[in-house]
Protein backbone atom coordinates (compact mmCIF):
# COMPACT_ATOMS: atom_id res chain seq x y z
CA UNK A 1 0.00 0.00 0.00
CA UNK A 2 3.00 2.34 0.39
CA UNK A 3 3.29 2.83 -3.36
CA UNK A 4 -0.42 3.63 -3.58
CA UNK A 5 -0.19 6.28 -0.86
CA UNK A 6 2.95 7.65 -2.48
CA UNK A 7 0.96 8.25 -5.64
CA UNK A 8 -1.91 9.91 -3.75
CA UNK A 9 0.40 12.08 -1.63
CA UNK A 10 1.18 14.60 -4.40
CA UNK A 11 -2.55 15.15 -4.81
CA UNK A 12 -2.75 16.41 -1.25
CA UNK A 13 0.46 18.49 -1.10
CA UNK A 14 0.25 20.43 -4.38
CA UNK A 15 -2.90 22.53 -3.89
CA UNK A 16 -1.28 25.38 -5.79
CA UNK A 17 -1.37 23.51 -9.10
CA UNK A 18 -4.51 24.54 -10.96
CA UNK A 19 -6.80 21.91 -12.45
CA UNK A 20 -5.82 21.35 -16.06
CA UNK A 21 -8.49 18.86 -17.18
CA UNK A 22 -11.41 20.11 -19.26
CA UNK A 23 -14.77 18.37 -19.24
CA UNK A 24 -15.59 16.59 -22.47
CA UNK A 25 -17.77 18.97 -24.40
CA UNK A 26 -17.68 21.70 -21.74
CA UNK A 27 -17.24 25.21 -23.04
CA UNK A 28 -14.55 27.62 -21.83
CA UNK A 29 -16.00 29.01 -18.59
CA UNK A 30 -18.07 25.93 -17.70
CA UNK A 31 -15.23 24.18 -15.87
CA UNK A 32 -14.57 24.56 -12.14
CA UNK A 33 -11.27 23.50 -10.57
CA UNK A 34 -12.25 21.45 -7.51
CA UNK A 35 -8.89 19.85 -6.71
CA UNK A 36 -8.31 22.03 -3.63
CA UNK A 37 -11.91 22.14 -2.39
CA UNK A 38 -13.78 19.90 0.01
CA UNK A 39 -15.51 18.37 -3.01
CA UNK A 40 -12.23 17.09 -4.41
CA UNK A 41 -10.94 15.76 -1.10
CA UNK A 42 -14.27 14.12 -0.28
CA UNK A 43 -14.49 12.47 -3.71
CA UNK A 44 -10.93 11.18 -3.40
CA UNK A 45 -11.67 9.77 0.06
CA UNK A 46 -14.88 8.13 -1.16
CA UNK A 47 -13.01 6.39 -3.98
CA UNK A 48 -10.18 5.19 -1.70
CA UNK A 49 -12.68 3.80 0.85
CA UNK A 50 -14.71 2.10 -1.89
CA UNK A 51 -11.62 0.54 -3.39
CA UNK A 52 -10.55 -0.61 0.04
CA UNK A 53 -13.73 -2.71 0.12
CA UNK A 54 -12.90 -4.03 -3.36
CA UNK A 55 -9.46 -5.16 -2.21
CA UNK A 56 -11.00 -6.78 0.87
CA UNK A 57 -13.54 -8.79 -1.14
CA UNK A 58 -11.85 -12.07 -0.20
CA UNK A 59 -12.48 -11.38 3.49
CA UNK A 60 -15.81 -9.49 3.43
CA UNK A 61 -17.39 -11.66 0.69
CA UNK A 62 -19.10 -8.52 -0.64
CA UNK A 63 -19.16 -8.33 -4.43
CA UNK A 64 -16.68 -5.76 -5.72
CA UNK A 65 -19.26 -3.95 -7.85
CA UNK A 66 -21.31 -2.78 -4.87
CA UNK A 67 -18.93 -0.24 -3.27
CA UNK A 68 -17.75 1.28 -6.57
CA UNK A 69 -21.32 1.65 -7.87
CA UNK A 70 -22.23 3.58 -4.73
CA UNK A 71 -19.02 5.63 -4.89
CA UNK A 72 -19.65 6.56 -8.53
CA UNK A 73 -23.15 7.78 -7.72
CA UNK A 74 -22.01 9.84 -4.72
CA UNK A 75 -19.01 11.40 -6.54
CA UNK A 76 -21.03 12.49 -9.57
CA UNK A 77 -23.92 13.55 -7.31
CA UNK A 78 -21.60 15.95 -5.46
CA UNK A 79 -20.11 17.22 -8.73
CA UNK A 80 -23.55 17.74 -10.25
CA UNK A 81 -24.77 19.62 -7.17
CA UNK A 82 -21.76 21.98 -7.23
CA UNK A 83 -22.09 22.70 -10.94
CA UNK A 84 -25.85 23.21 -10.71
CA UNK A 85 -25.40 25.64 -7.82
CA UNK A 86 -23.00 27.68 -9.99
CA UNK A 87 -25.42 27.74 -12.91
CA UNK A 88 -23.43 25.32 -15.08
CA UNK A 89 -26.24 22.89 -15.74
CA UNK A 90 -24.81 21.00 -18.72
CA UNK A 91 -21.03 20.72 -18.16
CA UNK A 92 -21.17 17.85 -15.67
CA UNK A 93 -23.96 16.20 -17.67
CA UNK A 94 -21.90 16.18 -20.87
CA UNK A 95 -18.84 14.89 -19.00
CA UNK A 96 -20.70 11.97 -17.42
CA UNK A 97 -22.34 11.14 -20.78
CA UNK A 98 -18.85 10.93 -22.29
CA UNK A 99 -17.81 8.44 -19.60
CA UNK A 100 -20.99 6.40 -20.06
CA UNK A 101 -20.32 6.20 -23.80
CA UNK A 102 -16.85 4.78 -23.13
CA UNK A 103 -18.34 2.26 -20.72
CA UNK A 104 -21.11 1.29 -23.14
CA UNK A 105 -18.58 0.36 -25.84
CA UNK A 106 -16.59 -1.74 -23.35
CA UNK A 107 -19.74 -3.31 -21.90
CA UNK A 108 -21.18 -4.46 -25.24
CA UNK A 109 -17.83 -5.82 -26.39
CA UNK A 110 -17.29 -7.82 -23.20
CA UNK A 111 -20.89 -9.04 -23.08
CA UNK A 112 -20.49 -10.71 -26.48
CA UNK A 113 -17.10 -12.18 -25.56
CA UNK A 114 -18.49 -13.58 -22.28
CA UNK A 115 -21.51 -15.01 -24.10
CA UNK A 116 -19.28 -16.91 -26.51
CA UNK A 117 -17.12 -18.21 -23.66
CA UNK A 118 -20.25 -19.40 -21.85
CA UNK A 119 -21.54 -21.02 -25.05
CA UNK A 120 -18.27 -22.93 -25.51
CA UNK A 121 -18.42 -24.01 -21.87
CA UNK A 122 -22.04 -25.20 -22.36
CA UNK A 123 -20.98 -27.21 -25.42
CA UNK A 124 -18.45 -29.03 -23.15
CA UNK A 125 -15.39 -27.65 -24.97
CA UNK A 126 -13.49 -26.62 -21.84
CA UNK A 127 -14.58 -29.71 -19.92
CA UNK A 128 -13.31 -32.00 -22.71
CA UNK A 129 -9.95 -30.21 -22.68
CA UNK A 130 -9.71 -30.47 -18.90
CA UNK A 131 -10.49 -34.21 -18.85
CA UNK A 132 -8.00 -34.94 -21.62
CA UNK A 133 -5.23 -33.21 -19.68
CA UNK A 134 -6.18 -34.92 -16.41
CA UNK A 135 -6.32 -38.40 -17.94
CA UNK A 136 -3.22 -38.09 -20.13
CA UNK A 137 -0.88 -39.44 -17.45
CA UNK A 138 1.67 -36.60 -17.67
CA UNK A 139 4.14 -36.06 -14.83
CA UNK A 140 3.59 -33.13 -12.48
CA UNK A 141 6.45 -31.24 -14.12
CA UNK A 142 4.90 -31.73 -17.57
CA UNK A 143 1.54 -30.60 -16.25
CA UNK A 144 3.26 -27.51 -14.79
CA UNK A 145 4.64 -26.58 -18.21
CA UNK A 146 1.60 -27.67 -20.20
CA UNK A 147 -0.89 -25.66 -18.13
CA UNK A 148 1.45 -22.67 -18.35
CA UNK A 149 1.74 -22.91 -22.13
CA UNK A 150 -2.01 -23.35 -22.56
CA UNK A 151 -2.76 -20.46 -20.20
CA UNK A 152 -0.38 -18.24 -22.18
CA UNK A 153 -1.92 -19.06 -25.56
CA UNK A 154 -5.60 -19.35 -24.56
CA UNK A 155 -5.77 -16.05 -22.65
CA UNK A 156 -5.16 -13.89 -25.77
CA UNK A 157 -8.49 -15.18 -27.13
CA UNK A 158 -10.46 -15.97 -23.96
CA UNK A 159 -10.08 -13.71 -20.95
CA UNK A 160 -7.32 -14.48 -18.46
CA UNK A 161 -9.82 -15.19 -15.67
CA UNK A 162 -11.60 -17.99 -17.56
CA UNK A 163 -8.27 -19.39 -18.72
CA UNK A 164 -6.82 -19.43 -15.21
CA UNK A 165 -9.89 -21.13 -13.74
CA UNK A 166 -9.80 -23.82 -16.44
CA UNK A 167 -6.11 -24.59 -15.94
CA UNK A 168 -6.47 -24.51 -12.15
CA UNK A 169 -9.22 -27.14 -12.42
CA UNK A 170 -6.73 -29.38 -14.22
CA UNK A 171 -4.06 -28.78 -11.59
CA UNK A 172 -6.48 -29.45 -8.72
CA UNK A 173 -7.74 -32.68 -10.29
CA UNK A 174 -4.22 -34.03 -10.79
CA UNK A 175 -2.32 -32.81 -7.73
CA UNK A 176 -5.00 -32.11 -5.13
CA UNK A 177 -3.01 -33.99 -2.50
CA UNK A 178 0.25 -32.14 -3.25
CA UNK A 179 0.09 -28.62 -1.81
CA UNK A 180 3.51 -27.61 -3.13
CA UNK A 181 2.67 -28.56 -6.71
CA UNK A 182 -0.72 -26.83 -6.66
CA UNK A 183 0.82 -23.64 -5.28
CA UNK A 184 3.61 -23.55 -7.87
CA UNK A 185 1.30 -24.47 -10.74
CA UNK A 186 -1.24 -21.78 -9.77
CA UNK A 187 1.45 -19.11 -9.60
CA UNK A 188 2.68 -20.22 -13.01
CA UNK A 189 -0.86 -20.11 -14.42
CA UNK A 190 -1.51 -16.59 -13.10
CA UNK A 191 1.75 -15.26 -14.55
CA UNK A 192 1.21 -17.04 -17.89
CA UNK A 193 -2.43 -15.93 -18.24
CA UNK A 194 -1.59 -12.29 -17.49
CA UNK A 195 1.44 -12.34 -19.80
CA UNK A 196 -0.51 -13.98 -22.61
CA UNK A 197 -3.25 -11.39 -22.38
CA UNK A 198 -0.78 -8.49 -22.66
CA UNK A 199 0.08 -8.96 -26.34
CA UNK A 200 -3.48 -9.31 -27.64
CA UNK A 201 -6.23 -6.68 -27.93
CA UNK A 202 -8.66 -9.32 -26.62
CA UNK A 203 -6.48 -10.79 -23.91
CA UNK A 204 -7.06 -8.25 -21.15
CA UNK A 205 -9.42 -5.39 -20.37
CA UNK A 206 -6.49 -2.95 -20.41
CA UNK A 207 -5.39 -3.91 -23.93
CA UNK A 208 -9.01 -3.81 -25.07
CA UNK A 209 -9.39 -0.26 -23.74
CA UNK A 210 -6.20 0.89 -25.48
CA UNK A 211 -7.32 -0.69 -28.76
CA UNK A 212 -10.85 0.72 -28.59
CA UNK A 213 -9.39 4.15 -27.85
CA UNK A 214 -7.54 3.94 -31.18
CA UNK A 215 -4.12 4.58 -29.66
CA UNK A 216 -2.54 1.26 -30.68
CA UNK A 217 -3.61 -0.57 -33.84
CA UNK A 218 -4.63 -4.23 -33.78
CA UNK A 219 -1.44 -5.59 -35.35
CA UNK A 220 0.90 -3.41 -33.29
CA UNK A 221 -0.05 -5.22 -30.06
CA UNK A 222 1.67 -8.38 -31.27
CA UNK A 223 5.04 -6.64 -31.00
CA UNK A 224 4.67 -7.37 -27.28
CA UNK A 225 4.72 -11.14 -27.89
CA UNK A 226 8.43 -11.66 -27.16
CA UNK A 227 8.45 -9.43 -24.03
CA UNK A 228 5.34 -11.29 -22.81
CA UNK A 229 7.01 -14.67 -23.35
CA UNK A 230 10.03 -13.47 -21.36
CA UNK A 231 7.79 -12.19 -18.59
CA UNK A 232 6.33 -15.68 -18.15
CA UNK A 233 9.37 -17.86 -18.94
CA UNK A 234 11.82 -16.27 -16.48
CA UNK A 235 9.83 -17.10 -13.30
CA UNK A 236 8.51 -20.35 -14.84
CA UNK A 237 12.03 -21.70 -15.39
CA UNK A 238 13.05 -20.75 -11.85
CA UNK A 239 9.94 -22.31 -10.27
CA UNK A 240 10.08 -25.48 -12.39
CA UNK A 241 13.07 -26.77 -10.44
CA UNK A 242 10.92 -26.86 -7.29
CA UNK A 243 8.11 -28.90 -8.89
CA UNK A 244 7.95 -32.45 -7.43
CA UNK A 245 8.88 -35.31 -9.77
CA UNK A 246 5.75 -37.44 -9.46
CA UNK A 247 3.89 -39.46 -12.11
CA UNK A 248 0.08 -39.53 -11.60
CA UNK A 249 -1.98 -42.47 -12.85
CA UNK A 250 -3.91 -42.35 -16.13
CA UNK A 251 -7.71 -42.51 -16.26
CA UNK A 252 -10.48 -43.06 -18.79
CA UNK A 253 -11.72 -40.19 -20.97
CA UNK A 254 -15.53 -40.13 -21.07
CA UNK A 255 -16.48 -36.53 -21.94
CA UNK A 256 -17.79 -35.86 -25.46
CA UNK A 257 -18.26 -32.54 -27.18
CA UNK A 258 -21.85 -31.51 -27.74
CA UNK A 259 -23.26 -31.04 -31.19
CA UNK A 260 -22.17 -27.79 -32.82
CA UNK A 261 -19.16 -27.19 -30.56
CA UNK A 262 -16.71 -26.75 -33.43
CA UNK A 263 -19.10 -24.40 -35.21
CA UNK A 264 -19.40 -22.26 -32.08
CA UNK A 265 -15.60 -21.99 -31.90
CA UNK A 266 -15.49 -21.07 -35.57
CA UNK A 267 -18.16 -18.42 -35.10
CA UNK A 268 -16.17 -16.92 -32.21
CA UNK A 269 -13.11 -16.56 -34.44
CA UNK A 270 -15.32 -15.10 -37.18
CA UNK A 271 -16.72 -12.63 -34.66
CA UNK A 272 -13.23 -11.51 -33.69
CA UNK A 273 -12.36 -11.04 -37.37
CA UNK A 274 -15.54 -9.03 -37.85
CA UNK A 275 -14.67 -6.73 -34.93
CA UNK A 276 -11.14 -6.20 -36.29
CA UNK A 277 -12.44 -5.43 -39.79
CA UNK A 278 -15.06 -3.00 -38.48
CA UNK A 279 -12.38 -1.13 -36.55
CA UNK A 280 -9.48 -1.23 -39.03
CA UNK A 281 -11.24 -0.86 -42.39
CA UNK A 282 -14.59 0.76 -41.63
CA UNK A 283 -13.35 2.92 -38.71
CA UNK A 284 -16.30 1.86 -36.58
CA UNK A 285 -16.16 0.88 -32.89
CA UNK A 286 -15.05 -2.77 -32.41
CA UNK A 287 -18.15 -3.44 -30.32
CA UNK A 288 -20.28 -3.10 -33.47
CA UNK A 289 -18.38 -6.00 -35.01
CA UNK A 290 -18.82 -8.00 -31.80
CA UNK A 291 -22.56 -7.33 -31.70
CA UNK A 292 -22.77 -8.45 -35.31
CA UNK A 293 -20.95 -11.60 -34.26
CA UNK A 294 -23.54 -12.13 -31.54
CA UNK A 295 -26.08 -12.36 -34.33
CA UNK A 296 -24.05 -15.24 -35.81
CA UNK A 297 -24.41 -17.15 -32.55
CA UNK A 298 -28.09 -16.30 -32.20
CA UNK A 299 -28.89 -17.58 -35.69
CA UNK A 300 -26.88 -20.76 -35.18
CA UNK A 301 -28.51 -21.20 -31.79
CA UNK A 302 -31.89 -20.98 -33.50
CA UNK A 303 -30.82 -23.81 -35.83
CA UNK A 304 -29.62 -25.95 -32.89
CA UNK A 305 -32.86 -25.35 -31.03
CA UNK A 306 -35.01 -26.28 -34.01
CA UNK A 307 -33.11 -29.50 -34.76
CA UNK A 308 -32.09 -30.76 -31.32
CA UNK A 309 -34.98 -33.25 -31.00
CA UNK A 310 -33.95 -35.18 -34.10
CA UNK A 311 -30.19 -34.78 -34.09
CA UNK A 312 -29.33 -34.00 -30.46
CA UNK A 313 -27.73 -36.44 -28.04
CA UNK A 314 -28.60 -37.11 -24.42
CA UNK A 315 -26.24 -35.76 -21.76
CA UNK A 316 -26.47 -35.62 -18.00
CA UNK A 317 -28.06 -32.45 -16.69
CA UNK A 318 -25.77 -29.50 -16.19
CA UNK A 319 -25.19 -27.80 -12.87
CA UNK A 320 -27.96 -25.35 -12.03
CA UNK A 321 -30.69 -27.20 -13.94
CA UNK A 322 -32.31 -28.99 -11.03
CA UNK A 323 -35.75 -28.86 -12.65
CA UNK A 324 -34.67 -31.02 -15.59
CA UNK A 325 -34.50 -34.80 -15.45
CA UNK A 326 -31.31 -36.71 -16.15
CA UNK A 327 -31.28 -37.68 -19.79
CA UNK A 328 -33.48 -34.81 -20.97
CA UNK A 329 -32.33 -33.18 -24.18
CA UNK A 330 -31.73 -29.50 -23.39
CA UNK A 331 -31.86 -27.19 -26.38
CA UNK A 332 -29.14 -24.63 -26.91
CA UNK A 333 -30.35 -21.29 -25.57
CA UNK A 334 -28.19 -18.24 -26.37
CA UNK A 335 -30.07 -16.06 -23.87
CA UNK A 336 -29.12 -18.46 -21.09
CA UNK A 337 -25.47 -17.91 -22.02
CA UNK A 338 -26.00 -14.15 -22.00
CA UNK A 339 -27.60 -14.37 -18.56
CA UNK A 340 -24.55 -16.27 -17.25
CA UNK A 341 -22.19 -13.40 -18.10
CA UNK A 342 -20.06 -12.00 -15.28
CA UNK A 343 -22.50 -9.25 -14.36
CA UNK A 344 -20.64 -8.34 -11.19
CA UNK A 345 -17.52 -7.69 -13.28
CA UNK A 346 -19.46 -5.65 -15.84
CA UNK A 347 -21.03 -3.54 -13.10
CA UNK A 348 -17.61 -3.16 -11.47
CA UNK A 349 -16.24 -1.69 -14.71
CA UNK A 350 -19.11 0.82 -14.73
CA UNK A 351 -18.32 1.94 -11.19
CA UNK A 352 -14.59 2.21 -11.82
CA UNK A 353 -14.91 4.14 -15.08
CA UNK A 354 -17.41 6.59 -13.57
CA UNK A 355 -15.33 7.03 -10.38
CA UNK A 356 -12.08 7.67 -12.25
CA UNK A 357 -13.92 9.84 -14.74
CA UNK A 358 -15.30 11.91 -11.87
CA UNK A 359 -11.86 12.38 -10.32
CA UNK A 360 -10.56 13.36 -13.75
CA UNK A 361 -13.34 15.92 -14.20
CA UNK A 362 -12.50 17.37 -10.80
CA UNK A 363 -8.91 17.84 -12.02
CA UNK A 364 -6.87 15.22 -10.21
CA UNK A 365 -5.80 13.24 -13.26
CA UNK A 366 -4.26 16.37 -14.76
CA UNK A 367 -2.25 16.87 -11.57
CA UNK A 368 -1.09 13.24 -11.53
CA UNK A 369 -0.23 13.39 -15.24
CA UNK A 370 1.90 16.49 -14.67
CA UNK A 371 3.79 14.82 -11.84
CA UNK A 372 4.26 11.37 -13.37
CA UNK A 373 4.71 11.98 -17.08
CA UNK A 374 6.38 15.40 -17.04
CA UNK A 375 8.35 15.47 -13.78
CA UNK A 376 9.31 11.78 -13.62
CA UNK A 377 9.33 10.93 -17.31
CA UNK A 378 7.26 8.44 -19.31
CA UNK A 379 9.48 5.40 -18.72
CA UNK A 380 9.54 5.74 -14.92
CA UNK A 381 5.82 6.48 -14.85
CA UNK A 382 4.91 3.49 -17.01
CA UNK A 383 7.07 1.12 -14.94
CA UNK A 384 5.34 2.44 -11.81
CA UNK A 385 1.98 1.65 -13.42
CA UNK A 386 2.93 -2.04 -13.29
CA UNK A 387 3.59 -1.89 -9.56
CA UNK A 388 0.34 -0.02 -8.99
CA UNK A 389 -1.45 -2.78 -10.91
CA UNK A 390 -0.14 -5.30 -8.37
CA UNK A 391 -1.83 -3.36 -5.56
CA UNK A 392 -4.81 -1.72 -7.24
CA UNK A 393 -6.72 -3.40 -10.08
CA UNK A 394 -5.22 -2.57 -13.47
CA UNK A 395 -8.59 -1.37 -14.83
CA UNK A 396 -8.75 1.97 -12.96
CA UNK A 397 -5.00 2.45 -13.42
CA UNK A 398 -5.17 2.04 -17.20
CA UNK A 399 -8.37 4.07 -17.50
CA UNK A 400 -6.67 6.86 -15.56
CA UNK A 401 -3.69 6.79 -17.95
CA UNK A 402 -6.01 6.86 -20.97
CA UNK A 403 -7.92 9.76 -19.43
CA UNK A 404 -4.66 11.67 -18.85
CA UNK A 405 -3.71 11.19 -22.54
CA UNK A 406 0.02 11.85 -21.94
CA UNK A 407 2.05 12.74 -25.02
CA UNK A 408 4.05 9.52 -25.52
CA UNK A 409 5.65 7.58 -28.34
CA UNK A 410 4.12 4.32 -29.55
CA UNK A 411 6.88 2.46 -27.71
CA UNK A 412 5.80 4.03 -24.42
CA UNK A 413 2.13 3.20 -25.05
CA UNK A 414 3.16 -0.41 -25.68
CA UNK A 415 5.24 -0.29 -22.50
CA UNK A 416 2.35 0.87 -20.32
CA UNK A 417 0.11 -1.74 -21.95
CA UNK A 418 2.67 -4.40 -21.05
CA UNK A 419 3.30 -3.23 -17.49
CA UNK A 420 -0.38 -2.75 -16.67
CA UNK A 421 -1.13 -6.25 -17.97
CA UNK A 422 1.69 -8.19 -16.31
CA UNK A 423 2.37 -6.06 -13.23
CA UNK A 424 -0.55 -7.64 -11.40
CA UNK A 425 1.27 -10.98 -11.42
CA UNK A 426 3.64 -9.82 -8.70
CA UNK A 427 0.98 -10.30 -6.02
CA UNK A 428 -1.84 -12.84 -5.85
CA UNK A 429 -4.33 -10.00 -5.31
CA UNK A 430 -2.97 -8.03 -8.27
CA UNK A 431 -5.18 -9.61 -10.93
CA UNK A 432 -8.61 -11.18 -11.27
CA UNK A 433 -6.94 -14.48 -12.14
CA UNK A 434 -4.97 -14.52 -8.89
CA UNK A 435 -7.93 -13.61 -6.71
CA UNK A 436 -10.10 -16.27 -8.36
CA UNK A 437 -7.49 -19.00 -7.94
CA UNK A 438 -7.06 -18.20 -4.25
CA UNK A 439 -10.72 -19.10 -3.89
CA UNK A 440 -10.60 -22.15 -6.17
CA UNK A 441 -7.46 -23.59 -4.55
CA UNK A 442 -8.20 -22.30 -1.07
CA UNK A 443 -5.51 -23.15 1.46
CA UNK A 444 -3.11 -24.37 -1.25
CA UNK A 445 -2.58 -21.26 -3.36
CA UNK A 446 -2.27 -18.37 -0.91
CA UNK A 447 -1.07 -14.78 -0.75
CA UNK A 448 2.02 -15.83 1.22
CA UNK A 449 2.83 -18.69 -1.13
CA UNK A 450 2.70 -16.33 -4.12
CA UNK A 451 4.70 -13.66 -2.27
CA UNK A 452 7.51 -16.17 -1.73
CA UNK A 453 8.13 -16.22 -5.49
CA UNK A 454 7.60 -12.47 -5.98
CA UNK A 455 11.37 -11.84 -6.57
CA UNK A 456 11.38 -14.33 -9.48
CA UNK A 457 8.22 -12.74 -10.92
CA UNK A 458 9.70 -9.24 -10.51
CA UNK A 459 12.82 -10.46 -12.32
CA UNK A 460 10.61 -11.52 -15.22
CA UNK A 461 8.85 -8.15 -15.07
CA UNK A 462 12.05 -6.16 -15.47
CA UNK A 463 13.44 -8.62 -18.02
CA UNK A 464 10.33 -8.16 -20.20
CA UNK A 465 10.73 -4.37 -20.03
CA UNK A 466 14.38 -4.63 -21.07
CA UNK A 467 13.49 -6.97 -23.95
CA UNK A 468 10.74 -4.57 -25.04
CA UNK A 469 13.21 -1.68 -25.27
CA UNK A 470 15.56 -3.92 -27.28
CA UNK A 471 13.20 -5.62 -29.76
CA UNK A 472 10.81 -2.67 -30.17
CA UNK A 473 13.37 0.17 -30.22
CA UNK A 474 11.92 1.45 -33.54
CA UNK A 475 8.76 2.57 -31.74
CA UNK A 476 10.55 4.94 -29.36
Amino acid sequence: MKVFYRLLLPLLVVPGIPGLAMAAGAAGGDYIDLTTSWVGYASLLIFVVAYGFVMAEEYTHMRKSKPVLLAAGIIWGIIGWVYASHGFTHAAEMAVRHNILEYAELFLFLLVAMTYINAMEERQIFEALRVRLVCAGFSLRKIFWLTGVLAFFISPVADNLTTALLMCAVVMAIGKDNVKFVSLACINIVVAANAGGAFSPFGDITTLMVWQKGIVSFGTFFNLFIPSVVNWLVPAVIMSFAVPKIQPETCEINVKLKRGSYVVMGLFLLTICTAVCFHNFLHLPPMMGMMTGLAYLKLYGFYLKKTHKTKGQQYRRRQGEEDEQIGDIVAFDVFRNIARAEWDTLMFFYGVILCVGGLGFIGYLAVVSKIMYISWGATSANILVGFLSAIVDNIPVMFAVLSMQPDMSMGQWLLVTLTAGVGGSMLSIGSAAGVALMGQARGMYTFGGHLKWAPAIALGYFASIAVHFFVNSRFF
